[in-house]
């Protein structure tokens, strides 16, 4: 068996979905980080993931990591699945894709409307 590739762990975040808005985590801009490291057995991965939530006083945050966790351990290079939940920096529209401002009517932002952000996006 192998690691998991941060690929694969994209996939499966696409498939995770906001409940009240019809675009998946990823593309929102909700997932900030992906650490991938080597498990107890060095053969398959431990995965962690930093995201955010569109409002602080979202209440489904704690269903949206449990659903991210339980699809990340069905894959069989994956041991454990960790999620940890920020608002550092507040998550905000900017963040969200040009394929998720289509599926939202917002229209395709260009790239002087992107806003800087710290949030950790070299990977590899």
């Amino acid at each position: 068996m192998a690691q998991v590739k941060k690929d694969q762990v994209i996939e499966i975040l696409k498939q995770c979905y906001d409940p009240e808005l019809p675009v998946d985590l990823w593309n929102l801009g909700l997932i900030y980080d992906i650490q991938i490291q080597k498990a107890y057995d060095e053969k398959i991965s431990d995965v962690n993931i930093l995201m955010s939530l569109t409002t602080p006083g979202c209440s489904m945050g704690q269903q949206m990591s449990q659903d991210i966790k339980s699809k990340l351990e069905t894959l069989d290079e994956v041991n454990q699945a960790f999620v940890e939940v920020t608002f550092d920096p507040p998550w905000n529209q900017e963040m969200i894709t040009d394929e998720a401002r289509g599926k939202l009517g917002l229209g395709v932002s260009g790239p002087q409307e992107k806003q800087e952000s710290n949030i950790n996006m070299e990977w590899e």
